[in-house]
């Protein structure tokens, strides 16, 4: 492809821009009527020893630990969350214990079981979008929100430990 010095500057140019190759291709078939492939293009920029911009890297989704409850604000791993005190809880209340399955049920990412303070179980599971479902043994149960942030302390706690 042999172009004039004319069209080698304002391809230069739009290297400087930031300008992809993709970007390259369609103002080199709207303003020039050059109608190149992608490979094309490719090998023209190499060949003008240009070398086009990085984009910056898309930035990984954070995993989030989401709050129970509609509309709850989702946990997030860097945050420093402070252990409940046993004054914090109901009185007469005992221990939350959370269980990891070794394999995950069918649709998660991984789930367990919990055994909330007041003896009521239920099962859980986090999806592939970090949503975390809890559906109680018992119907209509619902924990204390007392409970839910202990559960959720401990199960963040869990996953660290499994590397998630």
């Amino acid at each position: 492809m042999n172009l004039d010095e004319g069209k080698k500057q304002e391809v230069a140019g739009w290297i400087e821009e930031g300008l992809t190759l993709a970007e390259i291709q369609k103002k080199l078939a709207a303003e020039f009527g050059l109608n190149l492939t992608y490979l094309d293009v490719r090998l023209l920029v190499n060949d003008l020893k240009l070398m086009p911009k990085d984009q910056p890297p898309p930035q990984a989704p954070k995993p989030l630990l989401p709050a129970p409850g509609a509309g709850a604000a989702p946990l997030q791993p860097e945050e420093e969350v402070a252990e409940p005190f046993p004054e914090d809880l109901p009185a007469g209340a005992g221990a939350i214990s959370v269980s990891v399955d070794r394999v995950a049920r069918p649709g998660a990412l991984v789930s367990g079981s919990v055994t909330f303070s007041d003896g009521n179980a239920a099962a859980w599971h986090l999806d592939q979008l970090g949503r975390l479902g809890i559906v109680p043994k018992q119907p209509g149960y619902r924990p204390a929100q007392q409970d839910l942030q202990a559960f959720q302390i401990e199960l963040q706690n869990q996953l660290q430990k499994l590397g998630f």
